[in-house]
């Protein structure tokens, strides 16, 4: 039996007694002496208003409702069914005062303002949702804070996981570092790009997905980092980054990232970003100059015989003449210090004469 065909059948037995009684009643109302006609008569057209109306009184508003419901988010719910009660309970109490009102005022008014406070609640509720649970999660850390013992390291803020940062891999490294105090929060949006680009027909962006996901499974199952991953979702919007950006506004919350783009629309809008190639750049190693360094010499620079050699931390070392000492390592003095969006160049001169040994040149041949 098909849940439509058993709403007919009880909206026939439903409306079929109203009639009944409804028939009764208008029977003397019309000057008929014969009640039990008039109430057959009620009784059949109300069981056939129930058998064709039902489903579009009751199946399609209760699927309607349904389809909203299963659209939002359990946070959004939980967020409604607060401001309810608290709605409720605020219009119980206004009640009584109402009642002493003369009539029909004491008989309405209680249910208006009933009707009225149960949907501000509810609406200011889901709309300030972000602000309610990040009261409620910092009353949470605090208490789970000072549960722990000192050896723990205390829960901090939340914090936003993009994308990016998550493929990039560097943040299992950093969070085990404990810099990152606090909860990592990864919005159920971004676990489903991240599975879109692990799933990409382009090989290069499915072996960045893939690697996404195995770093995000290496943050799991590591017990000294928190990862939550969470329903919230923004209502509106399309794009990763834009719902990023207002849940970070909702929670006061910085989202951890290395994307360029996310970075700059952020700080626009007053959002505090943790960008990891920034703090690469920040832990590498400062020169002054005139230091001593050593770096071996690995590829000719852009400009006529420079050479290019790398420092264990990335930093890019440009020496004065290094093509003499190409493949070699070679003791060298900072003349200069330049910091560029892509990272720190360090610019030095070398403080040994070059072996008496052929060099490649340009061309690819050797000269003596």
């Amino acid at each position: 039996m098909s849940i439509a065909f058993f709403s007919r059948l009880v909206g026939m037995l439903v409306f079929g007694i109203a009639g009944w009684y409804l028939g009764g009643a208008l029977a003397p109302l019309v000057g008929s002496q014969d009640i039990t006609l008039w109430s057959q008569a009620g009784s059949a057209l109300g069981a056939l208003v129930g058998l064709l109306l039902t489903p579009w009184l009751a199946l399609r508003p209760l699927r309607a409702t349904y389809t909203f419901l299963s659209q939002l988010s359990l946070r959004s719910l939980m967020a409604g069914l607060l401001g309810l009660i608290l709605g409720l309970i605020v219009s119980g109490l206004l009640a009584v005062p109402l009642s002493l009102l003369p009539q029909p005022l004491s008989q309405i008014l209680p249910i208006v303002v009933a009707v009225a406070l149960s949907y501000l609640g509810v609406v200011t509720s889901v709309n300030r949702q972000g602000e309610i649970f990040s009261i409620f999660s910092n009353f949470g850390n605090r208490a789970a804070a000072e549960g722990r013992s000192k050896a723990t390291p205390a829960a901090g803020r939340t914090i936003l996981t993009d994308t990016s940062v998550i493929i990039d891999g560097r943040i299992t490294d950093i969070a085990r570092t404990g810099f990152l105090s606090g909860t990592l929060l990864i919005p159920r949006f971004v676990l489903n790009e991240l599975q879109h680009i692990a799933d990409s027909s382009d090989k290069l962006r499915r072996q960045r997905g893939r690697r996404g996901l195995e770093v995000l499974a290496a943050l799991q199952k590591d017990p000294h980092i928190t990862v939550q991953i969470s329903d919230i979702d923004v209502e509106g919007m399309r794009e990763v980054d834009d719902k990023l950006v207002v849940l970070a506004r909702q929670m006061h919350a910085p989202i951890l990232t290395n994307d360029f783009n996310l970075n700059r629309v952020a700080d626009l809008q007053g959002v505090l970003i943790l960008n990891i190639n920034d703090l690469a750049n920040a832990v590498k190693s400062v020169f002054l100059p005139g230091e001593e360094l050593t770096v071996r010499v690995i590829q000719e620079g852009r400009e006529h015989r420079q050479g290019v050699g790398y420092l264990e931390d990335g930093t890019m070392v440009v020496v004065q003449d290094g093509v003499d000492f190409m493949g070699a390592e070679v003791r060298t003095s900072v003349t200069k210090v330049l910091q560029t969006a892509a990272g720190r160049m360090v610019f030095a001169k070398p403080e040994e004469k070059p072996k008496n040994s052929p060099r490649p040149t340009r061309n690819g041949g050797r000269k003596r």
